[in-house]
């Protein structure tokens, strides 16, 4: 829940901090209503994963590192893509027993759409957007250390019986999943963006090891018993490389201020 209301907290502000910075831009008096153009920038954002970055340096047990683009095809609709490589280690626990601890590591692909659906005032270009990937992970995990469970503890009344494959490696995994992103992105400087990210995954495939499942896959975070369902999010920073500039004309019926329509 604390992770919910943080991401809420972010996008509010982002989008606060992008709408402070940016004013509409007043249309001379004297220019011709039906002959202004208005010239809107297309290029390609790229940055970084913040959240993964703090992560690597605060959490002994975690290392990671995504990066992350789009690029504006028209006024509403976005390419986008994310590439990252995580590294994880787990411990799972009962009654206060550590049964197994085990290290998934591997990299991961993302690659979709966007689309806008804020409506700018002229000048303006943050953007809330919904949107659509598909991504795919390949990955290991090596179970480091492991119990035998034992319900009557018979040769062993403290604990488990240890396992006799510690550091046991499964290679060749991998993973495919559906995701639905909900998103916002704010301009704090010039061509400085920050972002917000909500994810929820859906499993379409899932290669596991025979003698150890897959309980956890970069990219898509922890699998659930019995579920195909996943969440995950993002915060990141990102610089907008102008390529071009495209003219659009102002409608007269069109509110003044307001961005035009494509």
């Amino acid at each position: 829940m604390s992770r919910f209301s943080t991401s809420i907290i972010m996008l509010l502000g982002a989008l606060t901090l992008g709408y402070a910075q940016d004013r509409p831009q007043d249309v001379p008096e004297d220019a011709p209503k039906d002959s202004v153009e208005f010239k809107q920038t297309y290029g390609l954002r790229v940055g970084a994963d913040l959240s993964r970055l703090v992560l690597s340096f605060t959490d002994e047990n975690y290392q990671g590192l995504e990066l992350v683009g789009d690029y504006r095809l028209t006024q509403k609709l976005y390419i986008a893509a994310e590439i990252g490589n995580e590294e994880k280690t787990q411990t799972e626990e009962l009654d206060n027993i550590a049964l197994y601890d085990f290290t998934t590591s591997g990299s991961y692909i993302k690659a979709g759409i966007d689309w806008n659906t804020y409506q700018n005032w002229y000048g303006m270009n943050n953007v809330i957007t919904i949107g659509g990937r598909y991504a795919f992970s390949s990955f290991s995990q090596t179970l480091n250390d492991y119990v035998i469970y034992n319900s009557d503890r018979f040769f062993n009344e403290d604990g488990f019986l240890p396992g006799a494959q510690p550091n046991e490696e499964f290679s060749g995994l991998n993973a495919s999943w559906l995701e639905f992103v909900l998103g916002v992105k704010a301009e704090l400087f010039a061509n400085i963006y920050l972002a917000v990210s909500a994810r929820l995954g859906f499993l379409l495939t899932n290669k596991e090891a025979e003698r150890f499942p897959n309980l956890w896959i970069p990219g898509f975070n922890r699998v659930t018993d019995g579920s195909n369902f996943g969440v995950g999010y993002n915060y990141s920073i990102s610089y907008f490389i102008p390529l071009y500039k495209k003219a659009k004309k102002k409608k007269k019926e069109e509110t003044e201020g307001s961005e035009p329509q494509e």
